[in-house]
């Protein structure tokens, strides 16, 4: 597995440095999904718009919010905060902020260079669905939510985890996304509704088109009696005829999700590979698999199934999966870049958190009677 390791920046133009970042993140991930290990050199200018994604209908994260705004606002004054637009949340943005809407056509929408979550592990694949066409910015995510597995910092270290950010002393993991397509039994592409990442998502299959994802695209059986039929296929060669509640396709992020909940195994996110996962399979030989990075994962409904799959990215229905039809999934062009803690070689919190969060290998304690 190579790892990119990209230069020190030092040109003048810092905010097209940060942007030649981006390019090198996307460019090492869709090759490899490799830790990238990155430094710009020191300017506060590199970064000119900053967009906000929160946990909603939460007080305590309503009061971070504010608080980043104005640390932003006192510290950087030449940054523009943006504010994610939601129906949950008030007509107005918080002071000081502009309303960010993500529908819209691409052009008229401002260039993010940053992306701050705060929340939970929900938060992020929130903001990572906001970028479902393209690149994704370089994402800050402080933890404020429930289980923060994918969220390196705490909110104590506002103040020095934004100037780390601001002055490019920073380490970027570009974590894999899935990209999904849909077609008919023909082979025929359903046109995609840009809808994804809203509340209230049409459960249609043409919605899913395109559609990236940083978790995994799961096949399920819904509330059917009946267990699916799915033809799988790795880079077009026949695997098997899953009989099974499900399957399920996912990132090494996902690896800790959807997946290890149905036996899958724990996969480092730096680890350029696919994971296919079977949900309650029929057979006892159907044992999850890895596959290389670079494959494409065909799922098709066998003909004589006696019942439909749903689909559900990232734990959103999003649509239905008929006899015929089927989806292709392969990694994205597009990885999320999320800044880790430390940009230490070796140092690792990957480690430290399975441990800490997941109970890695906990034995059972005798208990006194």
């Amino acid at each position: 597995m190579s790892t990119l390791l990209l230069r020190t920046i030092q040109r003048p133009n810092h905010a097209r440095a940060w942007r030649n970042l981006h390019r090198s993140i996307n460019y090492s991930a869709s090759r490899a999904s490799a830790s990238t290990q990155s430094t710009l050199s020191g300017s506060p200018f590199a970064i000119k718009n900053v967009l906000l994604v929160q946990k909603l209908q939460d007080a305590k994260v309503s009061r971070a919010v504010d608080q980043v705004v104005n640390h932003i606002h006192d510290k950087y004054p030449h940054v523009h905060i943006f504010h994610e637009a939601s129906p949950l949340h008030p007509a107005d943005p918080p002071q000081n902020t502009e309303v960010y809407q993500h529908r819209g056509a691409q052009e008229d929408k401002p260039s993010i260079d940053l992306v701050i979550t705060l929340g939970g592990d929900g938060t992020i694949l929130h903001a990572s669905s906001l970028f479902s066409n393209g690149p994704v910015p370089p994402v800050l995510s402080f933890s404020l939510g429930t289980l923060g597995f994918l969220l390196p910092f705490s909110f104590d270290t506002l103040e020095q985890a934004l100037s780390d950010v601001f002055h490019g002393r920073v380490s970027i993991l570009p974590r894999m996304r899935l990209m999904c397509t849909m077609k008919t039994a023909e082979g025929v592409e359903k046109p995609r509704k840009n809808s994804i990442g809203t509340k209230n998502i049409q459960k249609s299959l043409n919605q899913i088109l395109g559609a990236e994802v940083m978790n995994e695209i799961s096949l399920h059986r819904g509330r059917s009696p009946h267990l699916t039929s799915v033809d799988a296929y790795v880079d077009g060669q026949h695997l098997t005829a899953a009989v099974s509640d499900g399957l399920i396709v996912a990132t090494p992020t996902g690896s800790t999700a959807y997946s290890l909940s149905s036996g899958g195994p724990i996969v480092h996110p730096s680890v350029s590979a696919l994971l296919l996962t079977p949900v309650s399979p029929m057979s006892l030989s159907f044992r999850p698999l890895v596959l290389p990075g670079t494959s494409t994962v065909r799922l098709q409904m066998n003909k004589s199934s006696r019942t439909l799959a749903y689909i559900s990215m990232d734990g959103r229905d999003v649509g239905k999966l008929y006899p015929g039809e089927y989806l292709e999934v392969a990694a994205s062009k597009h990885p999320i870049p999320c800044i880790k803690r430390s940009n230490h070689p070796g140092e690792d919190h990957w480690v430290h958190d399975i441990n800490t969060l997941l109970g890695f290998n906990v034995s059972f304690k005798r208990s006194n009677l």
